[in-house]
């Protein structure tokens, strides 16, 4: 029948003509751009005519599910994201979907991160000089760090989206611009030094043990500060040249440095497979590598060739080449240094086995100054204090003065990479299962690994051996390497090749990172190294990376690189633990990470331990870095870029002081951190009482969000005169809001008309940053009768001006029978009837009510509904996919609604509206002129009927009208869909009122001639229920009857009878799913931009809500109040 209906509005003259254009105008909503009959045409049969004059700005969710879904096609989130989305260039190119998993997106490149360098390097001589037990300690510690701060980076990572940019992205969105920026170039100079530290590693492994004649200073014959300046100078020369040649692939070629990572990797995995099946060797088959002691001095292993002073060789004794070492002839009787003579020399077995016990030996630690001897445990040496130290180039020698902290800086790197995960988060398939997973898998492997190598090394070498730091005492080889099986070159040549990729992946990932900070523009003079080549390859900043290594390649020594990068590196972790502490200790209502074994206690004590290793490296170092990366905080503060991340810092400052307020003024605050900020409308009785006390029960159940609650009030008259009255009313909201446990701002208004006094609250209410974002207004009762007509006006005002400030709307309906704070909830469902798409608010508050004791036990459901040419089963996929971003816990189910006629009862139910609006027009007019109109309509209305088909009408016949006698709260029971009985509806006009007899169908008046002067008139109209006594809405196939004997419906207003229609539809559908429901959220369809119409937008509104206990009607602000980005 709607269809027909629509051909007949064609047929009369198009669209465009005149005649048609007035006859059948409606009243316009807000935002309307079309006609009426263009919004006819094009909503017919979708049962969104309520919505449809705000479809501009609020679409329907079918309309933007997809996109809402698709997290890389969001309407709204990261600023950056929404300009990607606006560029030309990037609308052409291909979407591809992610593919990498657990495994090769995360687990493998953080182990490639953290193996390397110094598990290779140093991990032996660390055992050696902390001891198995203070190296196990420093272990642990490290590996506890990391794995706090994984837990902390899981719950940032998985509370939404974390494009690519890692910890830099996590910390700038979580703690502001200025903290990010900070932190950014922290991480940046840390990642950069790694770079330096993994060169010095590869040159150490090729002029020490692969290739010991390429290096250009000479080192033989040199002693002392000279030979560790020949290597130091070494270092730089072919470090340098190194660190050329990576920059100049990174240049030309960073995808095969991606493609070679595998391989690198696939050298770590068996340099390790053959140390630790070295160790199993050694179990029952140690290798052969002898350690000469003189005393209990270790001996360099190049200067002698047999390890004694002299062999028998036939019947003489020969003396070797030790002997002419420490003597200055080779004849027996010549003059020996003073220690060589006084102890023996003694050949040990440098590894001998892990079933040895050597193991008790190496459980404490030996720290020794530098250029000191490494000396062998429990052994007795003979030792003239006064004799002065000679041929100190013949033993091994102690490089560096060690000391526990010195180890923990130096070990510290080796824990690094975790974030290789949260990297790579844009390439991952579901990043927010696999970066938890995968980086916490990767973290407890290495850790495995380390502090089972701590004990097998003190297990199965020898502690002079463990020392020995370069492998002096054993020919020169890798000291891990005499470990290893088949042969210690797998060890050598596994690290060489390890270090070099670890170098390129460093050399490749820092300059992106310096891009992505000089691109969010938070540093004005870094934004040249945001520029590169035309593909994106961050040039300048390469170059700047390049440079900055450099100063790492001078300092030469690997030792004193390590504890550099550990700064950075602690600093940055200290700062996501901060994060995420902060996050869950403010509660935001969007911290809603679905890693869910994380806690605040956990990040502050992973905070903490990353302060105090970083004071345990290096003291200096540590003040350094702070003062570093607090100049960075203050110039971003002063010079920077504005910027506005939705920051947790930014959190704080909504309930700070002047400052704090100063800030807030620069804007409005980011999705992440919208809240509802509550303006509460109650009413007062002559007393000056609260009414509707409920109305701040349901505040208090909503301020899970923490935000702003301003109570307001009005009261009429003047401020001179009625000041005592508000002062009153301000004791009575402030015990109420005390009673309901509201932490919020009492604010009462003195005005000449309540009108104005609540739209002054409205305008006027907050203080800069701290203004209400919503308007919580109970649903007007009693709205029907003509002495309650002014507080319909009021509402509808109120609903028009929060439009137009761009404030959210809560109308509860129905509020004496919401819960009180102090009922429970046990078990149920809160609905949400996602109709329009107006920013979220529906998705939120159902989230916030469960974060309250008395909604905590209810489950979230989510209705959408879909018209005939959706694809119901691709919507409620991709509204699955969307909460599962938004990371809420919710039942989904896709509502159709098929086309269908409109119903005489629609019909009817018009009618009747339209008449008792023009009575109530009407009542503004003379008693004369209200009578003539009256009499005017009843009897056009009543004769039609007659005339068109007296026969068919049934006299007991009667049109379902909503009771409002009552003077008392709303009944919702009295509120069924199946209305039961009949009932009435009385306009009364004037104070004494006598019944007069009812039409079947329309009202009736008495005659003028009649009635006395002194008369009033009532107008009465009874109703039945649908299928009971309304045999057209019974029997459809009446309906073309009842069509075809009303006339009069052609005169009704057609967008009114599609507005009824659709509204009727939808409760009726809300009505068979929620009516079980203990709370439904609903979209409340936008009012009327002029006055006409206005009491048929409340019929509308009561038509939509019948039927229903508790209706809480939700009307967006104009902007997102949910993302599903970090």
């Amino acid at each position: 029948m709607l269809n027909n209906l629509t051909e007949c509005e064609e047929g009369d003259g198009g669209p465009n003509s005149q005649g048609d254009a007035t006859s059948k105008e409606s009243s316009p909503f807000i935002n309307s751009s079309t006609s009426d009959v263009e919004k006819s045409q094009q909503y017919d049969g979708k049962n969104m005519a309520l919505f449809e004059e705000e479809m501009d700005t609020s679409p329907i969710v079918a309309s933007v599910l997809s996109s809402l879904a698709n997290y890389s096609n969001l309407t709204q989130g990261s600023k950056e994201h929404e300009e990607a989305e606006n560029n030309e260039e990037a609308r052409k190119k291909t979407v591809q979907a992610p593919g990498m998993g657990t495994i090769m997106g995360v687990y493998l490149p953080c182990m490639q991160n953290i193996l390397g360098v110094i598990l290779f390097l140093r991990m032996t001589w660390l055992v050696g000089v902390g001891g198995v037990l203070g190296t196990f300690v420093i272990v642990f510690m490290c590996c506890s760090t990391t794995m706090l701060t994984a837990i902390s980076m899981s719950a940032i990572a998985t509370n939404g989206v974390v494009p690519a940019g890692g910890s830099y992205y996590m910390i700038s969105r979580s703690l502001g611009p200025e903290f990010g920026g900070a932190v950014g170039i922290c991480f940046y100079l840390g990642t950069t030094f790694a770079g330096a530290m993994y060169i010095l590693g590869c040159i150490e492994i090729l002029l020490i043990y692969i290739v010991p004649a390429a290096a250009v200073f000479k080192m033989e014959g040199l002693e002392g500060a000279e030979a560790e300046a020949a290597l130091l100078n070494n270092m730089r020369v072919y470090g340098t040249i190194v660190l050329s040649l990576m920059s100049l692939v990174v240049f030309v070629g960073v995808k095969y440095v991606n493609k070679l990572a595998l391989v690198f990797f696939a050298c770590v995995i068996l340099s390790i497979l053959a140390v630790y099946a070295g160790v199993i060797k050694t179990s029952f088959d140690p290798p052969d590598f002898p350690v000469c002691v003189l005393g209990n001095r270790t001996l360099v292993s190049k200067s002698f060739d047999i390890c004694a002073k002299t062999i028998e060789q036939g019947n003489a004794t020969v003396t070797t080449k030790l002997w002419r070492a420490f003597c200055d002839s080779e004849f027996l009787n010549a003059t020996c240094d003073d220690y060589f003579t006084n102890n023996n020399v003694t050949q040990i077995q440098g590894i001998p086995g892990v079933t040895s016990g050597i193991l008790a030996e190496n459980l404490f630690s030996m720290f020794a100054e530098k250029n000191t001897f490494v000396e062998k445990r429990g052994i007795t040496a003979v030792l003239d204090p006064e004799a002065p130290l000679t041929n100190t180039n013949r033993y091994v020698l102690a490089d560096i003065t060690s000391f526990f902290t010195l180890l923990v800086g130096i070990y510290f790197p080796s824990v690094t990479g975790i974030m290789a995960g949260s990297n790579r988060s844009g390439d991952l398939q579901d990043a927010q299962k696999s970066i938890p997973v995968g980086t916490i898998m990767a973290i407890t492997t290495t850790s495995i690994i380390y502090m089972s190598s701590v004990i097998l090394f003190g297990a199965c070498v020898d502690g002079v051996v463990l020392r020995d730091k370069f492998g002096e005492g054993v020919n020169g080889n890798l000291v891990i390497g005499t470990l290893a099986w088949p042969s210690p070159w797998v060890i050598v040549f596994g690290s060489f090749f390890s270090t070099c990729g670890a170098g390129l992946q460093s050399l490749t990932g820092a300059p992106r990172l310096l891009q992505a900070i000089s691109r969010d523009g938070i540093i004005p003079f870094l934004r040249v190294f945001g520029h590169g080549k035309a593909n994106g390859e961050p040039t300048w900043a390469l170059l700047m990376t390049g440079c900055i290594c450099e100063i790492g390649i001078i300092i030469a020594s690997l030792d004193s690189v390590a504890p550099i990068l550990s700064m950075f590196f602690l600093m940055c972790y200290m700062f996501v633990n901060l994060a995420c502490a902060l996050q869950t200790l403010l509660r935001t209502p969007n911290w809603r990470p679905r890693f869910k074994f994380y806690h605040w206690a956990l990040s502050l004590l992973g905070m903490s331990l990353c302060l105090t290793l970083m004071f345990l490296c290096s003291w200096y170092y540590a003040i350094i870095a702070m003062v570093i990366a607090g100049c960075i905080y203050k110039y971003i503060e002063f010079c920077g870029a504005e910027k506005e991340w939705g920051d947790g810092i930014r959190g704080i400052s909504l309930s700070a002081a002047r400052y704090a307020l100063m800030r807030l003024e620069q804007g409005p605050p980011h999705t992440k951190n919208w809240r509802p900020q509550i303006l509460v409308l109650m009413g007062l009785d002559g007393e000056q009482n609260v009414e509707q006390p409920r109305l701040l029960s349901l505040t208090n159940q909503l301020k899970a969000g923490k935000g702003l609650t301003i109570v307001g009030a009005c009261v009429e008259g003047t401020y001179l005169n009625n000041q005592p009255q508000a002062q009153k009313a301000d004791q009575s909201l402030r015990k109420l809001m005390e009673i309901e446990k509201v932490k919020g701002f009492s604010q009462v208004v003195i005005s000449s008309n309540l009108r104005d006094a609540t739209s002054h609250l409205i305008q006027a209410g907050g203080l800069g940053g701290l203004r209400h974002n919503a308007v919580l207004v109970s649903f007007p009762k009693n709205w029907k009768h003509a002495e309650d007509h002014h507080h319909c006006r009021n509402f509808i005002e109120i609903v028009r001006e929060t439009t137009a400030a761009q404030l959210a709307l809560l109308v509860p309906k129905n509020i004496s029978a919401y819960p009180s704070n102090g009922e429970r909830f046990t078990e149920g469902y809160i609905d949400v009837w996602w109709i329009v798409h107006d920013g979220g608010m529906l998705m939120l508050l159902p989230f916030l009510l469960r974060q309250h004791k008395v909604w905590r036990k209810c489950k979230m459901r989510i209705f959408t509904v879909a018209q005939m040419d959706d694809n119901s089963i691709q919507m409620k996929k991709d509204l699955m996919t969307f909460l599962y971003h938004l990371r809420f816990d919710a039942e989904v189910e896709v509502v159709e609604m098929h086309d269908g006629d409109i119903s005489a009862y629609t019909y009817e139910k018009t009618l009747v509206m339209e008449q008792r609006s023009q009575i109530l027009k009407e009542m503004h007019l003379t008693k004369n002129e209200r009578e003539r109109e009256i009499q005017s309509i009843t009897d056009v209305s009543r004769g039609s009927i007659r005339r068109k088909n007296p026969s068919n009408l049934h006299p007991q016949r009667s049109i379902a009208e909503e009771s409002v006698t009552g003077g008392g709260e709303e009944k919702p029971e009295e509120e069924s869909v199946r209305l039961s009985r009949p009932r009435q509806v009385q306009l009364i006009q004037g104070k004494n009122a006598t019944p007069t007899p009812t039409s079947p169908t329309s009202p009736t008046a008495p005659t003028p001639a009649a009635m006395s002067p002194g008369e009033e008139v009532q107008m009465t109209w009874t109703d039945e229920m649908e299928k009971t006594s309304n045999p057209a809405v019974a029997n459809p196939e009446s309906i073309k009857d009842m069509f075809n004997m009303k006339p009069e419906w052609e005169n009704l207003n057609h967008a009114n009878v599609r507005h009824m229609h659709h509204a009727q539809r939808l409760n009726e559908v809300i009505v068979k799913k929620s009516q079980e429901a203990k709370l439904v959220l609903l979209n409340m369809p936008g009012p009327p931009r002029n006055r006409k119409g206005e009491e048929n937008y409340m019929e509308f509104l009561e038509v939509l809500t019948e039927g229903l206990n508790r209706v809480l009607l939700v009307r967006g602000g104009g902007r997102e109040v949910i993302t599903i980005y970090s």
